[in-house]
């Protein structure tokens, strides 16, 4: 668990959780910075991303790109991208195949249960015995079908008590307390897979470590990923600040009976620059009393997090952390949440 609590599970379509990354600029917008968890997406991986849903679809990325068995690769949330310089144009990028990697395959339906060829809503595919129906099938035709997800490897389940599908590279899942069109989501795959990889010490820890924003913006080829430069001056606070902005994030939105949640904290000035020295306090409001707790102030980088014991909460009842900021005489507020549910 220690291993897991490294990973941000924020989910990307679940009300205030859902954050506008901050992008890096220069001639040509080839780097996007993501600080609700410090890391990159670029080049070729960002085309794909931007292309196929970007961050309500795939999450946030859990690293900056990798070598992984000779080949780039980086995780994000609900997936994991991979170049593959030897497919043609457009399937360089594919998403790993994860369903299958992480045993989720099931046998084929039987002969009765094939839908007929024209059904308006169910889908069989014979390579792999199994269809896609209903909403899940909307949604797979909208957001690429077997060119982004692969064959469907499972049918219908029932996890948690919600209806899941595993296909060769994700997961869709059914959340009918979302608004239209978020009903359908993309389960958690990239963190189960790095859990397992981090597990049985297959994946460098240090690849979650969150990184400083992009000092210099390069343009990525296939062959080679750019350097980028740290800054090599700390920032100091600045007496010329005379707005602030404050972004929150929880590190799991959804929890179950105990463990640990950690609030994640961005504070920039009027220009959009990491904020450092700011105070940062937040109260849980549980369902029975308001928790009050301090995080420490922001570090250069205009970030700080605070982890505190879930506790005992009631399941299936959100609960709301105000977080307030204060700097010099300057205040900012905002608010995220979790589910506690089991």
């Amino acid at each position: 668990m220690q291993r897991v609590v490294r990973i941000l599970a924020i989910c990307a379509i679940i009300g205030a959780n859902l954050l506008l990354p901050c992008s890096v600029h220069g001639q040509t917008p080839t780097i996007r910075y993501f600080p609700e968890t410090g890391h990159s997406v670029r080049g070729e991986f960002l085309e794909f991303f931007e292309a196929h849903g970007g961050l309500a679809v795939f999450g946030y990325p859990l690293t900056d790109e990798f070598t992984q068995d000779g080949r780039r690769a980086q995780y994000f949330q609900k997936v994991r991208l991979e170049w593959h310089p030897e497919s043609p144009e457009p399937y360089n990028v594919q998403l790993g195949l994860l369903g299958d990697e992480l045993g989720y395959r099931q046998p084929p339906i039987s002969s009765a249960e094939i839908p007929p060829a024209n059904h308006p809503q169910r889908r069989y595919y014979p390579e792999t015995g199994h269809t896609v129906s209903f909403a899940f099938l909307t949604y797979f035709d909208e957001h690429g079908g077997l060119d982004v997800f692969g064959y469907p490897i499972t049918e219908f389940l029932i996890e948690r008590g919600r209806i899941v599908q595993y296909f060769q590279r994700a997961c869709l899942e059914w959340h009918p307390e979302n608004p239209h069109p978020y009903k359908v989501q993309l389960g958690l795959l990239g963190e189960i897979d790095v859990n397992r990889k981090l597990d049985e010490k297959k994946l460098d820890p240090t690849l979650l470590d969150p990184q400083p924003p992009p000092a210099i913006l390069a343009s990525p080829t296939p062959s080679s990923i750019p350097a980028i430069s740290a800054p090599t001056a700390t920032p100091t606070p600045l007496p010329s600040v005379t707005t602030i902005d404050v972004s929150a994030s929880v590190k799991y939105a959804i929890t179950g009976q105990e463990g640990y949640q950690t609030v994640y904290v961005y504070v920039t000035d009027q220009r959009g620059q990491g904020l450092p020295g700011a105070q940062v306090s937040f109260v849980a409001h549980y369902t029975t009393e308001d928790r009050a707790f301090s995080a420490p102030p922001t570090d250069t980088t205009g970030y700080t997090h605070h982890t505190f014991s879930v506790g005992n909460p009631l399941p299936g009842y959100i609960i709301v952390i105000d977080v307030t900021v204060t700097y010099g005489g300057l205040t900012a507020t905002t608010q995220t949440s979790f589910l506690p549910w089991w």
